[in-house]
């Protein structure tokens, strides 16, 4: 039996499990307070936090454009948004996004010619900005805002100092290497090309940009705003994704609403987290997982339609 014929149902598979999370993560809220949740938000804060998602999705089209430039591979940027946006809008909510939004990023850059090899690199290369624009993100939110840092820790504030110069030492590692090194070697079956210096500082740029647009859509969420700073949010944000990261719980649920009632101990702050989880998971949800599961039966409809044709055109030269 040829396995190819069940791998359109990929799509569909991807988009129930995640609709399952979704639900799981969403259903300890009442329907209602979700509602509420929203209209207590005034329209220009809820159109500038959809304006700041609508950004972060944009700056992580930009990963793979950067990957695909790692790898000396060119796509038109609509493929690329397409691959991007459907691989990591299933991704954020599936959990264990490397390796969800992978796996959907294969199925479309393997149609486009990219070898295995090469779409493994871009996965990584993905990654890496990930980890580079978290960690830079969070050196600065540890310098800038050490004290509530330290507080959310539980620790004083010259360790907060310490572990932000630490993270922005890791940072200026990377650029060095990536200055110095045409490649980095830990062992000969697993050498790691570095990307060019340019490349690198861009990998920083974007990644650190991306947060900054979360963090940004996050904060117009909250009721009280003006209380809790916007950098104050950037840094119960970062972390609250270091610790996401580190469970790989879907969306990060619990591990985001912990940090951020520090910051605004009030209970209407569960309903500004519910509303943030709206905009930012389920309303690109609803649009990448049907427009992943649409691509794959169009692809799988395609085939069929050339194997008729080919059976019909090997018929007329019997």
């Amino acid at each position: 039996m040829n396995s190819k014929r069940f791998l359109p149902l990929f799509g569909l598979a991807a988009f129930c499990v995640a609709a399952y999370l979704l639900y799981r993560a969403l259903s300890q809220y009442d329907a209602q307070e979700v509602v509420d949740s929203i209209f207590a938000i005034s329209l220009p804060r809820l159109a500038l936090g959809g304006l700041f998602v609508a950004s972060s999705y944009f700056s992580l089209t930009l990963f793979d454009t950067l990957a695909l430039r790692y790898i000396g591979a060119k796509l038109p940027y609509r493929c690329v948004a397409l691959a991007s946006f459907s691989a990591l809008s299933v991704g954020h909510t599936l959990g264990l996004a490397a390796v969800s939004s992978g796996a959907i990023r294969y199925r479309f850059y393997s149609r486009w010619g990219i070898h295995a090899g090469d779409v493994a690199k871009i996965i990584l290369f993905c990654a890496i900005t990930v980890g580079l624009g978290l960690n830079t993100l969070g050196g600065l939110a540890l310098l800038l805002q050490s004290e509530v840092a330290a507080n959310l820790l539980g620790f004083s504030q010259a360790v907060a100092l310490t572990l932000g110069f630490t993270c922005l030492t890791f940072t200026a590692l990377y650029v060095g290497l990536s200055a110095m090194l045409g490649r980095l070697v830990g062992a000969k079956k697993w050498e790691i090309a570095m990307p060019p210096l340019k490349l690198a500082l861009a990998q920083i740029a974007i990644g650190t940009i991306n947060f900054c647009f979360v963090a940004g859509a996050l904060h117009q969420m909250l009721p009280s705003a003006a209380e809790a700073g916007y950098f104050a949010v950037v840094t119960a944000y970062v972390l609250g994704n270091v610790a996401t990261l580190i469970s790989h719980v879907p969306g990060g649920l619990g591990v985001l609403e912990a940090v951020v009632i520090y910051l605004v101990p009030r209970a209407t702050v569960v309903g500004a987290l519910v509303a943030f989880r709206v905009i930012y998971f389920l309303v690109p949800f609803a649009i990448g997982a049907p427009l992943f599961a649409a691509y794959e039966l169009a692809q799988e409809h395609r085939r069929a339609n050339d194997g008729t044709r080919a059976a019909e055109k090997s018929a007329r030269l019997r």
